[in-house]
This record gives C-alpha cells, sequence and structure tokens, in this order.
C-alpha cells in the first residue's frame, strides 16, 4: 500500500518538527515482505505467508525474531531528505503475566526470503520451510546461509518500543534518530535495503515471547505500516 499525503506546513511542524521547509510530503508503506526467524536444531523452520512473527523467549527457551522490509526507493522520489519517520505494529498475543519488555529494530545486513510457508493454528511453532524462506541459518532456504545462526544485523540499535500487552506500538524517529538514518540510507542506496530484525533487548527473559501480526494479516488495520516524511530536491 502506498499513500502520498500533502502536508500543510502546520502539520509538518507538529510531525516531525521545524526545518525550515514550508511543505513536506507523506508516505505510507505496508511491508514488502516479512518473516519469522525460529531458533531450532534444524534451522528449517520458517513462515513465510503467516500472518504473524514472533519476538522474544518461548516458554521451552527458544528464541523467535521477526523479519520485516519496506519498499522505499519504489516510493520515495530519489534525492529526497528525510524529515520524519514512524513504524507502527501490532501486538495480538502475549504470554499470560509477561512482563513489559525491551524490542529492537536492527538494520539486516543481508538479503533475505519471503516463501510460500505457512504455519498453522496460532504459528507459534512455524511449519517447514519453502524454497526461498529465511530461516534461523538460512537468508533464503535450503542453500544461502546467513554468516551467524539467527540472522546478520548491524549491532546498534535503530530504534527501540517498549511492549506490555495487546495493542498498538510506536517506534518514533523523534526519539530514535536511527529510523532517519536507515530509512535515508535505503533510499540513496536502494542495494543496501535488507529491513529489519526485530528482537528482544535481552533476548535471556524467559517466558518473553511476543506476537505481532505481520502483512498477511486477515486484519488490515493490524498489518504493520512506515509512515515517512521527506522533503523531495526539488522543494
Amino acid at each position: 500500500m502506498t499513500t502520498p499525503v500533502r502536508l500543510s506546513a502546520v502539520a509538518f511542524l507538529v510531525l516531525v518538527g521545524w526545518s525550515g521547509e514550508a511543505f513536506a510530503d507523506m508516505v505510507q508503506l505496508t511491508p514488502s515482505k516479512d518473516n519469522a526467524l525460529y531458533e531450532d536444531l534444524s534451522g528449517s523452520t520458517s513462515n513465510g505467508q503467516g500472518q504473524h512473527f514472533f519476538v522474544g523467549r518461548t516458554n521451552g527457551g527458544a528464541v523467535r525474531r521477526g523479519l520485516i522490509a519496506f519498499d522505499v526507493a519504489s516510493n520515495i522520489p530519489a534525492g529526497s531528505t528525510i524529515q520524519g519517520v514512524t513504524l507502527e505494529l501490532h501486538v495480538s498475543h502475549v504470554p499470560i503475566g509477561a512482563a513489559e519488555v525491551e524490542i529492537d529494530l536492527h538494520a539486516a545486513l543481508a538479503d533475505w526470503g519471503e516463501g510460500t510457508s505457512m504455519a498453522a493454528g496460532e504459528e507459534g511453532m512455524g511449519t517447514q520451510a519453502a524454497p526461498g524462506d529465511a530461516t534461523w541459518l538460512n537468508t533464503f532456504y535450503p542453500s544461502q546461509l546467513w554468516t551467524a545462526p539467527g540472522g546478520d544485523f548491524l549491532p546498534n540499535i535503530t530504534s527501540s518500543a517498549a511492549v506490555s500487552d495487546i495493542g498498538f506500538y510506536t517506534f518514533d524517529s523523534m526519539y530514535d534518530t536511527g529510523l532517519i538514518s536507515d530509512v535515508q540510507q535505503w533510499l540513496d542506496s536502494p542495494s543496501t535495503n535488507f529491513g529489519w530484525g526485530v528482537m528482544l533487548g535481552d533476548e535471556s527473559i524467559a517466558a518473553s515471547a511476543k506476537r505481532f501480526d505481520a502483512r498477511e494479516n486477515s486484519v488490515p488495520a493490524f498489518q504493520p505500516v512506515l509512515t515517512v516524511t521527506y522533503a523531495p530536491a526539488d522543494e
């Protein structure tokens, strides 16, 4: 989904702060792909077409991570200056009595795939990976591998959000300027856009896994949305 919007100066100031520009453009994007990384012995579990991805540690002690990417370069004019970025995700299930945890975004360092796999039920266990799926071991199942199990990501955190119960959570460049840096990098050098890994800040926390809704979710309002405000080069 791509929805360009022209903002007035007043609305722009509220959203991204004074920049000296009279107008800004805004675009809202749903993911170009997303997937789930399931830590397991086989390294062959995925959920490319599932409605959810998971982040945290399960009751059984296995780690879960999400992958999410947006096609920035096809939807924002080349040469634009990124002014503000928000990523909104929806959590649809949490463990009973689960504490608030920090969820972090880390820029991915390698391309990865979303195949045709689709887990059953609550999707927490995943399913057999299909060709082209990302898994705990593979960028593209079955032959292409991450350098490190669990995915290759920049160590520095792009953005964080405190996540507790079911509901919507926003990663916002008003607090984390790394979002602007990442999106600007992906606009200027599209070949470096591998999206973000979504992971628990402290993956040692037991029974902490949260279920996030993916781009295939049957409720459109629950699908991830990246909102970007930008100043085109010719303005």
